[in-house]
């Protein structure tokens, strides 16, 4: 488990602005935050994991498709330096 999994502190781990909207999924306590706006628009949730965060992300009917696939873009870039950091630790 990871250091910032077990501190009470909510960690922004993508952050994705188009002129759509914005997305950005959130982790807490081992739990993981999907916020999402756009015009006229906001959605917000909880889930067990990022994965099912950005699962859920494809229900959020008001997500248009360009914002969607650049925000699944950024998480899986983000997990990715996130797993080569930690593993260099």
């Amino acid at each position: 488990m990871s250091y910032a999994a077990l501190m009470n502190v909510t960690r922004h781990f993508s952050d994705t602005r188009t002129d759509q909207g914005r997305v950005r999924f959130l982790t807490h306590a081992g739990r993981a935050s999907l916020k999402a706006e756009g015009p006229g628009w906001h959605h917000d949730s909880t889930h067990a994991s990022l994965a099912d965060a950005a699962t859920f992300l494809a229900a959020v009917p008001q997500v248009p498709g360009e914002l969607y696939r650049q925000a699944l873009d950024d998480l899986e870039r983000q997990m990715q330096f996130d797993g080569s950091y930690r593993g260099a630790a």
